[in-house]
């Protein structure tokens, strides 16, 4: 493995940590090479200069795994938070996997709850092993030493820093079991305000932060690809003459995926490929609007799917004498729309190749780098940086933008760096959206009580043809598509769901919250509107419905006690709505306060409350609560990417409409204390805010929006 500038730790040997799962074996000291050198390959590095590195396996994009790994493995050595550092694991799957994936890789909100025993072991084994280096040299009892904020302890009066004992550390055998602290000693999980600043807010602020756009080396060429206009389009032949007459274009070359610019910089390469003439064949494309596709769905809808979840019998439960309720959903494509997009940098000698940049599944973006250039995985280093957001656009189940970033530097040829940069437009209009979906409801009401339900989803998998797809497709259900509907948080005796599966050139891929950022809608919309129909309260009535699901009635509760809820009936121009969904491991019940103008509803307040296990950082849990109610927010309010011809409308943020500062709500958010596990929270405040601001625009007599997004038409 190639060694990072970071590793080299200048002035003396320190102690590196090589753990998995069970733990076991020895500790390996770096070899002494001008001070300290390490191998990249450890979830905790000690330097003698007393810095705690922690390697992080997850890619940090804004969501907080470096503070939030690191402040695990802080608890447990008693390590003081100035002496904490952190920084990306390399690409190695032994190492480094996703415990929930089985693939070194971040998604599904999984980087805190899949890490947090591990890390603390890994945190609790450096301390022991700290400890019995000191022990041996003051020739004390190890169990008469205690640390506290980096600082070793005897009560004889002896002292010590971690970096002092981390060479003689680092010969001593690992214990097989190590004793984890008991939540009441914590001092650093749970823990709010300056004294747990986040580790990688300063570098971004001050601009020492590395991204891939960065990234400047001799020699090195600026690339981007003509990609054909409709998806499923095939190129025919191209004509490069004008392009190679712009200054500081270098190459033309012809990929799977188009046609690659090569230039010395970004501005040669964006009119090099503006001076390309390129005929597509559209024979295999999509080439229908996106209004006609959703016709063809909604007209599926109405006819029964693949069964997904049923109990009891939902069409009994339709039959004489149950007064019927239906409703239709419409969401459209979406796209993830990140600040940074997609980029990245490779170089490569025929032999072997590096790439950096912000991987979000490094395992199977290796694999696919490896099998392009045709090279062992070994010979292959991957090494992953920040990146400016993802929402999921990182997490191509087919590695499409590292084989795209393989094949340009394939193509120029070996010892000529690439750096590949999609434009905002390439990134609008270049897939890789959350799918239209269509849910077609139906519900059943006697006696003042719901007695049916059922739900057809119609959309496309975002999991077929992926290397996710033998773990997400079961039984010819994408469990993606319908997770959050093909089962209720709430007590129906007779219920079904079931799901069309529809196929069309245009790539789609799992979008922040996946399922849940339309099933949460739907369900949402849908029992608030059962509920108005029986004269129920829309919190007094979802709790009577939650015996099964005391911990998302327990946010429920929580958040209605934030609000001071006392009904949903319009005051001073103003209504509140309620949501509460199960994403994720986590609890999530939102109310908003709405008003409507001449522009569609204007949202002042959001109060959440959110179960989430312990909550490690809980200003980093509020913050990924807040940052996705904004995000949620926005798309649901403006967001969609319309089809004209199969060919996307929207190309950049002027028509792909976000939420703008002076339309962020105050939020509030309360976290529901618990001993449980820690659960995600990257992905879980998105689903609830749409149906909170539906619920309430139907309770100020505009109806629920039943197709997205609810603006349709933006300035």
């Amino acid at each position: 493995m190639r060694v990072s500038r970071r590793a080299v730790l200048q002035g003396a040997v320190g102690l590196t940590l090589a753990l998995q799962l069970p733990l076991g074996g020895k500790a390996r000291a770096a070899t002494p090479a001008k001070g300290g050198t390490f191998a990249p390959n450890a979830f905790v590095r000690v330097g003698a200069d007393d810095t705690v590195t922690v390697l992080v396996k997850h890619i940090e994009f804004g969501q907080g795994p470096f503070t939030g790994l690191s402040t695990l493995v802080a608890e447990e050595m008693d390590a003081d938070w100035a002496q904490m550092r952190a920084e990306h694991a390399p690409a190695n799957v032994e190492l480094y996997k996703n415990l929930a994936f089985g693939v070194q890789g971040t998604g599904g909100s999984t980087a805190i709850a899949n890490s947090y025993m591990q890390m603390r072991q890994a945190g609790a084994t450096a301390r022991a092993l700290l400890v019995q280096a000191a022990a041996a040299r003051w020739k004390v009892p190890a169990g008469e030493i205690t640390i506290e904020r980096g600082q070793l302890r005897h009560p004889s009066g002896k002292t010590g820093r971690f970096g002092e004992f981390a060479e003689a550390a680092s010969g001593l055998p690992v214990p097989e079991k190590v004793a984890l602290k008991d939540p009441s000693a914590f001092k650093l999980i749970g823990r709010e305000g300056q004294a747990l600043r986040k580790l990688d807010t300063a570098a971004k602020v001050n601009g020492t932060a590395e991204y891939t756009i960065d990234i400047q080396t001799p020699g090195m060429l600026t690339v981007v690809v003509a990609r054909p206009p409709r998806f499923g389009a095939k190129l025919v032949r191209f004509d490069d003459s004008a392009a190679r007459k712009v200054r500081g274009v270098v190459d033309v070359k012809q990929l799977s995926s188009g046609v690659a610019v090569y230039a010395e910089g970004m501005w040669p390469a964006l009119k090099g490929r503006e001076a390309l003439s390129v005929e597509w064949d559209d024979s295999t494309a999509e080439t229908r609007s996106s209004e006609a596709m959703i016709e063809e769905y909604r007209a599926l809808a109405k006819k029964p799917g693949v069964v997904a979840g049923a109990h009891g019998d939902a069409d009994a439960a339709f039959g004489d004498g149950a007064k019927i309720v239906e409703a239709e959903y419409i969401f459209p494509y979406l796209a993830h729309a990140p600040m940074e997009p997609l980029d990245g940098y490779l170089e490569w000698d025929g032999q072997t190749a590096r790439a950096r940049f912000g991987s979000q599944l490094q395992t199977l973006d290796h694999m696919g780098i490896a099998k392009v250039l045709g090279l062992e995985p070994g010979r292959v280093t991957v090494e992953t940086l920040l990146s400016g957001g993802s929402f999921g656009r990182r997490a191509q189940g087919k590695s499409e933008f590292a084989v795209e970033l393989a094949e340009a530097a394939k193509a120029i040829g070996p010892n000529r760096p690439v750096k590949l940069v999609w434009s905002r437009e390439d990134d609008i209009t270049g897939g890789y959206y959350r799918s239209i979906f269509v849910h077609r409801m139906k519900g059943a009401i006697r006696d003042g009580r719901i007695t049916g339900w059922s739900n057809t989803v119609v959309g496309q998998s975002l999991a077929s043809g992926t290397a996710l797809e033998e773990m997400l497709v079961r039984d010819g259900v994408d469990i993606t598509s319908v997770e959050g509907a093909r089962e209720l948080p709430y007590k129906v005796a007779n219920f079904r769901c079931d799901l069309h599966t529809v196929v069309s050139p245009v790539p789609v891929l799992w979008w922040r919250s996946v399922g849940h950022t339309h099933t949460g809608y739907a369900v949402e919309c849908f029992i608030d509107r059962l509920l108005e129909e029986t004269g129920q309260d829309p919190v007094e009535g979802r709790l009577a419905l939650m015996a099964d699901k005391p911990r998302l009635a327990g946010a429920l509760r929580e958040v209605a006690k934030l609000a001071d809820w006392s009904g949903s009936r319009p005051a001073e121009g103003r209504a509140r709505g309620v949501a509460a969904v199960e994403s994720f491991g986590s609890y999530v019940a939102q109310i908003a306060e709405v008003s409507m103008g001449d522009n569609g509803p204007r949202v002042h307040k959001v109060w959440c409350a959110i179960d989430c296990g312990v909550a490690v950082n809980p200003d980093v849990i509020r913050a990924q609560i807040e940052g996705g109610i904004g995000y949620g927010l926005g798309h649901v309010l403006y967001a969609e990417v319309a089809l004209d011809g199969g060919q996307p409308v929207q190309r950049n943020f002027d028509t792909y409409r976000s939420l703008r500062i002076d339309e962020m709500p105050e939020i509030e958010v309360v976290i529901v204390p618990s001993t449980e596990a820690p659960t995600g929270v990257g992905e879980p405040g998105v689903p609830p805010i749409g149906p909170a601001v539906a619920n309430a625009m139907a309770r100020l007599g505009v109806g629920r929006p039943e197709r997205l997004p609810m603006v349709r038409e933006t300035a």
